[in-house]
């Protein structure tokens, strides 16, 4: 069976006001996870969503609209107070409407409340897309790391400094 123009839906426009940002339960993991399937090559375990959710309960953040997940953020403290995003994505469906930048904002203005030094995330040298979302933000390119990913691509190391946030929290 083969698909023709009007069977593949477009996305979908629809206004920021509509989208409710919240911290994840585990009852969206399967939402979360059939967003991460559509949006990355490489997925991560369902055992290390579960983790993250337990350890990370006020960074690991989704985008509901009319009862469906349509995005996700994961952010954590570590030790050396570096915040981090370790992943971030937006139903393709629902690109495009700022929900990737609101979910941003939010574990961005998390992060810095409970005393991130800074913001550091990785990112493929080829997310066009991501890497302006990012600079958008005030994240900037600090290195290249070779071969970061499993198929042998590269990624930006960026960091947001809470100075650079300019006091949006």
């Amino acid at each position: 069976m083969s698909l023709s123009s009007r069977d593949i839906p477009f996305p979908k426009k629809i206004p920021l006001s509509l989208i409710t940002i919240r911290p994840a339960t585990l009852f969206d993991l399967s939402e979360v996870m059939r967003i991460e399937r559509q949006s990355f090559r490489e997925q991560y375990p369902r055992g290390l969503f579960l983790t993250f959710l337990e350890a990370n309960p006020e960074t690991f953040l989704v985008a509901e609209y009319n009862g469906r997940i349509v995005g996700y953020v994961m952010g954590y403290l570590r030790p050396d107070m570096e915040g981090h995003v370790m992943s971030i994505a937006v139903d393709p469906l629902y690109r495009g409407n700022g929900i990737g930048k609101a979910l941003m904002e939010v574990v961005i203005d998390r992060l810095i409340k409970r005393g991130a030094r800074y913001i550091g995330l990785e990112v493929r040298v080829s997310n066009e897309r991501a890497i302006k979302l990012y600079e958008k933000l005030g994240f900037k390119k600090m290195k290249i790391i070779k071969g970061y990913y499993s198929d042998g691509e590269d990624a930006y190391y960026m960091v947001l400094t809470p100075d650079a946030w300019g006091g949006k929290s």
